[in-house]
């Protein structure tokens, strides 16, 4: 096995049993059958019932190696190098996954599926590819997408939402940050020049009372963030989605 980070290591068994510490694998992976933990963050599928080991940046280490994982399932940017190093120190095999725009999201699942787990490659998985490998539509909106407030924070460079909203036909006016997730000031946000701002529901909540009342300038929209930040099943609904969104 091979990574996408390029590790290597032989298992010892089948993949029978997989912990995922990342909400958009987990929601991939649940259908399976192989799930036997999760962390707090994987909230869908909404019926999962299994094990939650904390979160994706302090995950319960001891209680990952007590449920005796065949396999652990890791995103760089999602979770701690420390964490998966602690975990291989411990005998414990980690699959990392390095996902920054739709094509990757989509390579690194099929991979995942079929050299880390040996199943076969789910039909939405193939759903989404077919959706998202179009050619890129022309640009019909100049939008900023906050990921925080107090510091505000935004959606910069090298990110897959930027990628996915670039893909729907939407121009994310802080693409050429050096950062991928840069602090800015609001008034950097709150601009005329802007067609909207989206709001997602994670990982800040923004709600009709908590974001939409800190612009004076540019039109705000609440947006379901699991469509614009989730690399899962969610690719599927996100299409249509982020591709009808600023409709107006």
């Amino acid at each position: 096995m091979i990574d996408d980070l390029g590790y290597s290591f032989e298992p010892t068994r089948p993949v029978r049993r997989v912990v995922s510490l990342v909400p958009s694998l987990t929601e991939a992976v649940a259908p399976t059958g192989l799930l036997v933990g999760a962390t707090d963050w994987c909230t869908h599928p909404t019926d999962l019932d299994v094990p939650r080991v904390r979160g994706t940046k302090n995950p319960d280490r001891a209680m990952i190696q007590a449920l005796e994982p065949d396999l652990v399932i890791a995103n760089k940017e999602e979770n701690r190098e420390l964490d998966v190093r602690r975990l291989r120190e411990a005998g414990v095999q980690v699959w990392v996954t390095q996902i920054e725009t739709v094509p990757e999201a989509i390579t690194s699942m099929k991979r995942l599926f079929t050299s880390a787990l040996d199943v076969a490659v789910p039909t939405w998985l193939e759903e989404a590819e077919a959706l998202w490998s179009g050619a890129l539509p022309a640009p019909r909106a100049r939008v900023a997408i906050p990921i925080w407030r107090d510091p505000w924070m935004v959606v910069g460079s090298g990110t897959f939402t930027g990628d996915l909203v670039r893909r729907a036909g939407l121009v994310n006016a802080f693409c050429q940050e050096a950062e991928r997730y840069p602090h800015v000031d609001i008034a950097r946000i709150d601009s005329s020049d802007l067609d909207v701002v989206l709001l997602p529901d994670e990982p800040y909540v923004f709600t009709a009372e908590d974001g939409p009342e800190a612009f004076t300038k540019a039109r705000t929209e609440l947006v379901n963030g699991r469509l614009l930040t989730w690399y899962g099943p969610s690719l599927v609904q996100a299409h249509a989605y982020v591709s009808g969104l600023v409709s107006q």
